[in-house]
């Protein structure tokens, strides 16, 4: 869904201003490119506090709590 929605964006600016609508559709996969180091960044952020998560509940798990 987020695709169609996506399209028919780029459609209506390529209706209303065809240039800035090229210009969009060039520079899509430079930002795209450009974000992928603070993605990967994210993603080893996010596995660093799963793991903090984990190491902090493993006393109560060992005990016998159970996550809801």
């Amino acid at each position: 869904m987020t695709t169609l929605a996506t399209i028919a964006l780029w459609i209506l600016l390529f209706i209303l201003c065809w240039p800035l609508a090229v210009l969009a559709l060039l520079a899509w996969p430079i930002l795209w490119l450009l974000s992928i180091p603070f993605r990967l960044v994210g993603i080893g952020v996010g596995g660093l506090l799963a793991l903090v998560q984990a190491i902090v509940f493993l006393p109560a798990r060992l005990l016998g709590w159970r996550p809801a």
